[in-house]
């Protein structure tokens, strides 16, 4: 199992005074610790408009990263792919992986925030739609011999041939999958999947069960293999019981105050294909420090999360990216996490680094 380093750069909380601009600074230099230290890959979120993140460009900062390291793969997390033309992403992410000597994992989704669809003219309403015809238009983009056209409901264009090609033949793209539709995409389509253990275990039962429901899919409804499949986990190593809680308030002033105005948890308004999440923020709400379980966050001494790790494992994850940097921790601890990370919990799982 591998292991990455991830942001959605988190930043909107009552009487914060770190500045967007510092974040991003910030979020660049933790990721350039993240090759230094050993870690597999840097994956970078996209946000807009200082809502729930402030990093709005993550190809801008994962090409700077591309020329300053060597080894560490390149992931957004993930493209919000409905408010951009499918077109400019495929050749977007087709160069920064062949720059980069085929470093990308690219990942796309469709978001929550309807707040972040508004000013691009974007379908929130049918962003399940408007996702999976854009993410078919970036597969083809990367997978066509020569020029080729598109009548959608969405996007038309004719005879259009995108260079260049990707590094890596295919680029195959990761789904994010809070919701089953997006599982079956990425199961029909031969992609790898994405999933957050939280959101898993409300739609799936487990995380576990969620990466089963994806392997039957594949072997028994297209009648090949299952892709690769990776979950992202907030991550606080703690040695005293005063560090555990702290870890914790964190994370429950990250869902409360950052995450919850972002999700369409209001059963009024949300579109069908959201409305799952009008539970996930009745639970959030209502979280409190002593309810956080290994369903959300790895929290505790080395030991506890090693074994918290065994269990995702052998659940089938193939890699598993930390939050280390939620809820304003200081920039200083999150490297101080990340080199302990690698020191102290990895070596404890065998890590086969790609290329």
């Amino acid at each position: 199992m591998k292991f990455g380093y991830f942001t959605l750069s988190d930043n909107r909380y009552p009487g914060n005074t770190r500045s967007a601009e510092t974040l991003v600074r910030e979020i660049y230099e933790q990721a350039l610790h993240a090759e230094a230290v050993g870690l597999d890959s840097a994956w970078i979120g996209e946000h807009h408009f200082n809502l729930l993140g402030v990093n709005a460009s993550p190809h801008m900062l994962l090409a700077q990263l591309a020329g300053a390291t060597s080894r560490i793969r390149l992931a957004p997390a993930v493209v919000l792919l409905p408010v951009h033309h499918p077109l400019q992403v495929a050749e977007d992410w087709a160069t920064l992986d062949l720059l980069s000597g085929g470093r990308v994992d690219f990942a796309a989704g469709r978001g929550y925030d309807r707040l972040e669809y508004g000013p691009f003219g974007a379908p929130f309403e049918d962003s399940a739609e408007a996702f999976a015809e854009g993410l078919d238009i970036v597969w083809r983009a990367w997978t066509e011999t020569g020029p080729f056209s598109h009548d959608g409901r969405f996007w038309r264009f004719e005879n259009v041939d995108v260079r260049p090609k990707p590094a890596q033949r295919p680029l195959r793209p990761h789904v994010a999958c809070f919701s089953r539709p997006s599982m079956e995409l990425a199961a029909r389509r031969d992609w790898h999947v994405v999933y957050a253990p939280f959101a898993a275990a409300m739609v799936y039962g487990s995380l576990a069960e969620a990466v089963e429901i994806y392997r039957r899919t594949c072997e028994d409804e297209h009648a090949r293999p299952p892709r690769r499949a990776v979950c992202s986990y907030f991550i606080h190593i703690a040695d005293t019981p005063a560090e555990d809680l702290r870890g914790r308030e964190a994370l429950v002033r990250y869902f409360q105050d950052a995450l919850v105005a972002a999700f369409p948890g209001d059963p009024a308004t949300a579109p069908p294909s959201y409305r799952y999440f009008v539970e996930i923020c009745r639970l959030l709400r209502e979280m409190s420090p002593d309810k956080l379980t290994n369903r959300s966050v790895l929290i505790g001494p080395p030991a506890q999360i090693v074994e918290d790790l065994k269990l995702v494992e052998a659940a089938g994850i193939d890699e598993v990216v930390l939050y280390f940097n939620y809820g304003l921790k200081p920039h200083e601890e999150v490297k101080d996490q990340m080199t302990r990370f690698t020191e102290e919990i990895a070596p404890h799982f065998a890590i086969h680094r790609r290329g």
